[in-house]
């Protein structure tokens, strides 16, 4: 069997941190090996990931564990792991997602090989408390280059979100590509940093090479959203958004405008009721 990296970047939050990593550990895909990233994290996500490496350790899951002793931004520590990585397939998955099918990485990967078309695959994201909505299952991107996360606040069982499709972009919290084509895109841009559109850069970059973005709704991940970058002092998330918007927007205008995404008018950003982990209890998982 091909080895998988899986990349977690961790800032504070360690409840998150280690419920996300606990998860982990009932995936059956191995060789395996998760690359940590501690981005100068100030509470006990240190503790979590060394206890992590040593359970993980039994369950025969090796790990990679980088700490910086200040916070260098999303894109930097994920690029930081990139460089480490020795693998046939390299996973993102923000430390605010939990596994819910076990079966993830087979099923991503078998897209993968079934479709070499297909550059990056993502699977459907939903809210870790009832009634389990879709979070994203996969981007929209307007014809004025507004991103939406398609079915985004409806239910996951809706029919019009269970189909598999190509979509024009991906979000990071989880999603699976083949090394080659990592190392072939090369790092997140960093024009984005500290955080925000890198990921929908880096998919319409793998779309640029002939490469498509794949929604797999068979899979299906739990996303609590924002909890890895909001409440970060540094970060002022609002403004990150509009002002790495307009620098997506400059570098991809020639591409997203003529492909025949939806209106402007048809943007809708439903909001979706936050709910605290300690309120969460035992989450389903699937095979």
């Amino acid at each position: 069997m091909k080895s998988v990296a899986i990349i977690i970047l961790a800032y504070n939050k360690a409840g998150y941190v280690a419920r996300c990593l606990k998860s982990l550990l009932s995936v059956p895909w191995r060789p395996l090996r998760v690359h940590l990233v501690d981005n100068g994290s100030t509470d006990g996500v240190p503790l979590v990931f060394e206890r992590f490496a040593e359970e993980a350790a039994c369950a025969g899951i090796s790990c990679d564990i980088l700490r910086f002793p200040e916070n260098k931004g999303a894109i930097a520590g994920r690029n930081a792991a990139f460089e480490r990585v020795d693998a046939d397939y390299v996973a993102l998955m923000d430390s605010d997602v939990v596994v819910r099918t076990k079966s993830w990485l087979e099923r991503l990967a078998g897209y993968l090989e079934r479709d070499p078309k297909c550059g990056i695959v993502g699977p459907k994201l939903i809210y870790p408390f009832p009634p389990y909505l879709i979070q994203c299952a996969g981007c929209s991107v307007s014809r004025g280059g507004r991103v939406d996360f398609i079915g985004r606040g409806e239910p996951r069982d809706d029919p019009r979100f269970n189909s598999t499709r190509e979509v024009q972009a991906l979000i990071s919290a989880c999603w699976l590509m083949s090394a080659s084509l990592m190392r072939e895109l090369g790092p997140l841009d960093e024009r984005f940093s500290p955080v925000q559109y890198e990921d929908i850069d880096y998919c319409y970059r793998a779309r640029e090479l002939g490469k498509k973005c794949v929604y797999l709704p068979e899979v299906e991940m739990y996303h609590f959203e924002n909890v890895t970058t909001a409440g970060t002092p540094s970060l002022n998330y609002r403004y990150l958004t509009v002002k790495n918007n307009i620098k997506f927007k400059e570098k991809w205008r020639h591409r997203f405008s003529a492909e025949g995404g939806p209106p402007d008018s048809d943007f809708k950003w439903k909001e979706v009721p936050t709910v605290r982990l300690e309120d969460i209890g035992d989450l389903e998982m699937l095979p």
